[in-house]
């Protein structure tokens, strides 16, 4: 895949850094960046790797090779080259994979939907998965600044 642009990269970090932070501070777990793989599926294999991904602490492993299954929380900025279509697939493949929710950032729109297997969500002020991961909370005002 081409390299992202900078906005791309600023949202990610954004979400990154917030998340990361507040996962820390409350021993929730990890958050994984820069595509680090999870193997979703096998026969036939699909492994994805999203732009952030949180693990629940009990469900952290040590490990050079690609993560056994899906993370928790999956995060997909959408890039200039991203198509809508390739975006509801990666959506569609993490949910059946087994992640309790999608987040994705639409930074051309300022947009951001919340997606899980029941159910879509747009966002209107602040990005929040109390379920996945307790006390987050990012306002799209910091994101989008």
């Amino acid at each position: 895949m081409s390299p992202t642009g900078l906005e791309h990269g600023d949202v990610a970090a954004v979400i990154a850094a917030s998340l990361f932070n507040h996962v820390k501070k409350h021993h929730l777990g990890k958050v994984y960046i820069t595509d680090v793989g999870f193997w979703i599926e096998r026969n036939p294999d699909t492994v994805r790797g999203p732009d952030v991904a949180f693990l629940r602490t009990e469900r952290v492993v040590k490990s050079r090779k690609y993560y056994e299954g899906p993370p928790d929380l999956a995060i997909e900025v959408i890039s200039p080259g991203d198509s809508y279509t390739e975006v509801e697939e990666k959506t569609a493949d993490w949910l059946r994979g087994g992640t309790q929710a999608v987040i994705v950032v639409d930074p051309a729109r300022q947009s951001v939907r919340i997606h899980r297997a029941a159910e879509t969500v747009n966002v209107a002020d602040i990005i929040s998965v109390e379920d996945v991961v307790p006390g987050w909370r990012l306002p799209l005002s910091e994101l989008f600044e």
